[in-house]
């Protein structure tokens, strides 16, 4: 898959617009770790491949566990999640899938026993933008950086982006 454009620098003014309201989900209050989840899961469920090694490697940073960012995608059968954080990802499941049926009474009336009606207007805001930069990334083909694998000698990816990638926006 080539690049077929960095979209950044086409609507100046709108992408601002877009790393405004990223910021904002950044410092809406939520938990950071929680954001880093439906991140990951929304950019599962809409194929993004840069937005997903993006917030797997952000959430590894920030300290969350190797099993558990690559359980993200198999959540409902582990463990590993609290039950707000599954609350979370049914939520982003049922708001990023929403021509699906929308968001259901049922996962409504269990979410509300975790998230106030605050905090849900910012979790689906912060699906809202996940969302927004998936469809970006992969309509304009971004591509992730390819990262050499340890442990094989002779690999011929190299480290870091790629030359036709787009800049790495922080958050989103």
């Amino acid at each position: 898959m080539q690049p077929r454009f960095d979209y950044f620098p086409k609507v100046p003014d709108l992408m601002r617009a877009v790393l405004a309201l990223n910021q904002a989900v950044e410092d809406c209050g939520l938990e950071k770790g929680l954001l880093h989840l439906i991140k990951l899961r929304a950019s599962q469920i809409n194929g993004c491949s840069y937005c997903v090694d993006m917030h797997a490697h952000e959430a590894l940073r920030d300290g969350d566990s190797q099993q558990r960012v690559i359980l993200v995608s198999a959540w409902k059968e582990s463990p590993l999640f609290t039950e707000r954080e599954r609350l979370a990802l049914e939520w982003t499941e049922a708001v990023t899938l929403i021509a699906g049926g929308g968001v259901p009474d049922a996962l409504y009336a269990r979410a509300r026993t975790q998230f106030s009606e605050t905090e849900l207007v910012e979790l689906t805001v912060a699906i809202g933008i996940i969302n927004t930069w998936n469809r970006l990334s992969v309509a304009f083909h971004s591509l992730h950086p390819v990262r050499k694998a340890p442990g094989r000698p002779g690999d011929p990816w190299t480290a870091g982006p790629t030359p036709a990638s787009p800049p790495r926006r922080t958050g989103g």
